[in-house]
């Protein structure tokens, strides 16, 4: 009997467990379901490098959406409680391969472990099931730098950088704005509430409606399709409470939208849109100062803006006006000559050729076809 990594298994007693025994070795790792397995809810929620990406909510959306099967490999049999566990989903696609990722749509996935032996043990597993199976790599996105010494360790390349900027909550609201850019940042927001800029916040279909549009006209600025509407649907059905959508209206027209998502004292700001042609009305600088401080009114301290790519210069010169804090995340691929940089390459730039000129009811229906196959 295998495991879907292509490793063979014997089945053990207890709730989704499986025993994973390497050829002639006596360590045993175990294969479970955490969107069925409870132990996985009550891990996360007590371990200190756990984030919303770990989260049941966030999984359910991921397998909803887009049909990824979220896999945690662990070293703590099925009748105690978790100890360890290394998070990620097993990805499907004619189009860009059969892959593991650790996590699809997700900008940093920490390994909920206590020593980089622990982590090397369920790499090592993986890396075996890779060359045994139809998986054509392992991508690995972790948020510490432990894991990366790992990784590179075992043979994995580094294959993008991105660097993560968060705001610190700890200070008072009052001290927190004054180290915003005066000008880019506190002007902008002073001036969308004299002329009148409100924000609505909720989860309404009629909400959920008028920030896709936005979403929409976002991406194709960008020449890129948008994420399915399905998904943003599914973020605020499973994940409840810890998702919210922030609307700023003008004129009773919504005019930008952000969608913030909140987590054991750390809130995200995930995804964000806005009508180009009414910019200078500061509606997005607005809206953000808005969601931080109702982070702040639910004891978040520490506000994540998320990633970007070293390459997206005004996309950093942004959020650098916002913080100074800011890490470096690095992603790692195995085996080392497999990735989705060519996809990235030449087939991203292909679908931009396309996503150009296409109207907004085939770039959303370009989304719900593309996505899938790049997370």
């Amino acid at each position: 009997m295998t495991s879907p990594l292509g490793v063979p298994l014997q089945q053990t007693s207890g709730v989704n467990g499986k025993t994973l025994q390497l050829a002639g070795k006596l360590e045993r790792n175990y294969e479970i379901d955490p969107l069925r397995d409870r132990r996985w809810h009550d891990f996360v929620q007590r371990h200190p490098r756990a984030s919303v990406f770990h989260s049941v909510g966030w999984l359910e959306s991921l397998r909803k959406t887009y049909g990824y099967e979220p896999v945690v490999l662990t070293s703590s049999p099925p009748s105690n409680e978790l100890e360890n566990g290394l998070l990620l989903c097993r990805i499907r696609s004619w189009l860009t391969g059969n892959r593991l990722v650790s996590l699809p749509f997700s900008d940093h996935c920490a390994v909920l472990c206590d020593s980089e032996e622990e982590i090397e043990r369920l790499m090592k597993d993986l890396q075996s099931g890779i060359l045994r199976k139809e998986w054509k790599y392992f991508e690995f996105r972790p948020s510490e730098e432990s894991s990366g010494h790992s990784a590179q360790k075992l043979g994995f390349k580094a294959t993008s950088n991105y660097v993560l900027h968060c705001i610190d909550l700890r200070p008072k609201s009052e001290e927190i704005f004054v180290r915003f850019d005066k000008d880019s940042v506190r002007r902008r927001i002073r001036h969308a509430e004299q002329v009148g800029v409100v924000e609505k916040c909720g989860r309404s279909q009629e909400m959920l409606s008028h920030f896709f549009r936005l979403v929409v006209r976002t991406r194709a600025r960008h020449s890129l399709p948008p994420q399915p509407c399905e998904w943003f649907k599914n973020l605020l059905e499973c994940m409840g409470n810890a998702a919210e959508l922030r609307l700023a209206y003008w004129e009773n027209k919504p005019v930008a939208g952000v969608l913030t998502l909140h987590f054991k004292g750390t809130s995200y700001y995930k995804y964000g849109a806005s009508d180009e042609v009414l910019h200078k009305l500061g509606a997005m600088p607005f809206l953000l100062w808005r969601a931080i401080l109702d982070a702040k009114s639910r004891d978040s301290i520490s506000f994540d803006l998320g990633r970007t790519r070293e390459d997206e210069l005004g996309l950093m010169k942004f959020k650098g006006r916002w913080t100074s804090t800011a890490e470096l995340l690095t992603y790692w691929t195995y085996p080392s000559d497999r990735s989705l940089s060519s996809f990235n390459d030449w087939k991203l730039a292909m679908v931009k050729s396309l996503c150009a000129v296409l109207p907004p009811r085939l770039l959303a229906a370009a989304g719900r076809t593309i996505y899938r196959h790049v997370g």
